[in-house]
């Protein structure tokens, strides 16, 4: 069946800026063309200020989230080395696995399925030396968010030399985020979530703790394509805007990137995206709240970027998720080994926190669905519940230069069009009668 016109409330990848969506559609040019040259070191420069780390070295290259993990193991461990992974779900199981590749000891503080470590837990498991800490920012898996600013002052007391590296796939761009402030050494990400820029980059930030730990080890562990000394001064060439070559960059992505990286930037900027990304969350929550759901994280636990629905009694997966694809919705499946057929998620990430539309036609889907397949729902008050959260900070839709109009052609556009066709005219009527 075909997707178009499908809204896409998956937590990755999400429903794209049409603006972005045409920066990708530039047309073929060259890596090393000064236009490019251009825009790969504004992408640099910006992304500093997404992240909040003004002394980081960013690093973009063509690869998912999960190619930032190998980054991480193979320029800064060494066989042998002890590494521990703060565990919030499958993203924390699978990077201590990548980790282990690397050679690195791998040792997980866990806590129950959609908790999180405590701090007290964190302090005991620290009376052991780590070279390297790892914290999912969102574990998509649990939609649980970790403490992440109170972890990393944790560390810094018990092992201030210890580097922290934080997975923010699923939460860079759109969770608060102070990378600097918090002294996070590695933060890691990919394009298609809350950076809202369709899938195939992996973004870091590496601040100067991780790049000195590197310099030490004196180059990659076992990878060729991954090697910080390959890419880093690509990276300062670009930035310096000097065309330079490893590997070719993803060019249309990077056209698309800046857009993106404009959007989150415009309009109060970082701290303005942290506040959207919070409303709709509340809002979204509230709604299925009020459809008789409970959720996946604990109290307190719960991320902003996507919500882990537990499936009502009586209702399963199988029935209930093609219902909602069938009502122009597209969401997500459980992920999580040990409860992935209990529950659901909503990503809510990008344009979909700065419009009340996507998430009214997501609420109104899923109560659609839930009363198909039996759970009692009370018609529209999951709808009103989004528009009363978020009606006095967020506009219906997405602001248009014309309304629509006659034959799916918005109405300003045909005014617009008779004018521009009126003034013409008249030109060339005031024209011909001068030559006469």
């Amino acid at each position: 069946m075909s997707t178009k016109g499908m809204l896409l409330m998956n937590p990755g990848p999400i429903a794209f800026e049409s603006e972005v969506l045409s920066a990708f559609a530039h047309e073929g040019i060259s890596h090393v063309d000064p236009a490019f040259i251009e825009v790969f070191g504004q992408c640099l420069e910006m992304m500093r200020h997404v992240f909040l780390a003004q002394d980081g070295q960013p690093l973009i290259v063509a690869g998912s989230g999960t190619l930032g993990w190998d980054m991480v193991g193979a320029n800064l461990l060494e066989q042998g080395d002890q590494v521990l992974v703060i565990n919030t779900g499958y993203f924390g199981d699978s990077f201590g696995a990548c980790l282990e590749r690397y050679g690195a000891n791998v040792t997980h503080l866990r806590a129950p399925v959609g908790s999180r470590p405590s701090i007290a837990e964190l302090e005991k498991a620290l009376e052991a030396p780590y070279k390297l800490i790892t914290i999912t920012h969102v574990d998509t898996s649990t939609g649980v968010l970790s403490n992440a600013a109170d972890y990393a002052a944790t560390i810094r007391k018990a092992q201030p030399d210890a580097l922290i590296v934080l997975d923010g796939v699923c939460s860079v761009g759109g969770e608060e985020l102070r990378m600097k402030a918090w002294d996070l050494d590695v933060v890691l990400t990919g394009s298609q979530k809350c950076i809202g820029v369709p899938a195939g980059l992996s973004l870091l930030m590496i601040r100067p703790r991780a790049l000195h730990a590197f310099e030490k080890i004196g180059g990659s562990s076992g990878s060729y394509y991954c090697d910080w000394a390959q890419w880093l001064p690509i990276m300062k060439n670009y930035e310096a805007r000097r065309p330079s070559y490893f590997a070719t960059p993803a060019v249309n992505h990077f056209y698309a990137l800046k857009k993106g990286f404009e959007i989150l930037l415009a309009d109060g900027g970082m701290e303005k995206r942290f506040e959207e990304q919070r409303n709709a969350s509340a809002a979204i929550k509230a709604a299925i709240t009020s459809l008789g759901c409970t959720f996946v994280p604990a109290e307190g636990c719960a991320a902003n970027t996507l919500t882990c629905v537990r499936y009502p009694k009586g209702v399963t997966g199988p029935d209930f998720l093609p219902k909602v694809t069938a009502r122009g919705v597209s969401l997500a499946g459980g992920l999580h080994k040990d409860i992935k057929m209990e529950y659901f998620r909503i990503g809510h990430m990008g344009q979909s926190t700065r419009i009340m539309d996507h998430a009214i036609r997501t609420v109104n889907a899923i109560e659609g669905a839930f009363a198909e397949c039996g759970h009692p729902v009370q018609s529209g008050k999951a709808a009103g519940i989004v528009k009363s959260f978020l009606k006095a900070t967020l506009p219906l839709t997405k602001p248009s230069t014309c309304s629509s109009g006659l034959f799916g052609v918005p109405l300003k556009c045909h005014l617009w069009s008779i004018a521009t066709i009126a003034l013409a005219f008249g030109a060339g009527v005031l024209v011909a009668s001068r030559r006469k």
